[in-house]
């Protein structure tokens, strides 16, 4: 059954509703690139568009296995090495081979994933521990619907940072 077929009604639509239109206009900063435009960085940070895709999906794939196999999804950020944060380092960027038509067909499949999981949901009041992490409260627990937000809110985040890179590699706007 696809998100198409199911029908979101109250806080599952305004949570489905809020995702699509962060996801939309993170996007919609992509519009009519190359690959080496979305490669490209624009100012002083690391980041890229297409590497702000690429990094969205992974977190949003990440938090959705959060909220269906709790925190060992996440693993111990603890206990990461040098490697294992260059390797997350490389979220933000294009890769060499990566294109930006791929990084936005994982995004489309990793929201279709997403959209499911809020339509169908057992309980959103379900929680999980959170992983170990100098971010994060000890001993603390999020809800399904907290985790959501909280993609919600990483989207438009980056939605943002999105804007800014594209308006500074061409002078295009997402809006205004």
């Amino acid at each position: 059954m696809t998100v198409n077929e199911l029908i979101a009604t109250g806080e599952r639509a305004d949570l489905l509703a809020m995702l699509a239109k962060h996801r939309h206009f993170l996007r919609f900063t992509t519009r009519d690139l190359t690959d080496e435009q979305a490669g490209l960085r624009t100012t002083a940070s690391e980041l890229c568009l297409g590497g702000l895709i690429k990094h969205v999906a992974s977190v949003e794939r990440t938090w959705v296995d959060f909220i269906l196999n709790g925190p060992q999804a996440m693993g111990d950020f603890t206990a990461m090495t040098e490697a294992d944060w260059a390797r997350r380092a490389d979220e933000f960027r294009l890769l060499p081979g990566e294109t930006l038509a791929g990084v936005l067909a994982d995004y489309a499949e990793v929201a279709s994933r997403t959209d499911e999981l809020v339509a169908t949901l057992t309980d959103l009041d379900a929680t999980q521990p959170l992983p170990k992490a100098p971010w994060f409260e000890a001993d603390t627990r999020w809800s399904a619907r907290r985790v959501l937000m909280h993609i919600i809110a990483e989207t438009a985040q980056h939605a943002g940072h999105a804007d800014i890179i594209r308006e500074s590699l061409d002078g295009a706007k997402s809006m205004g």
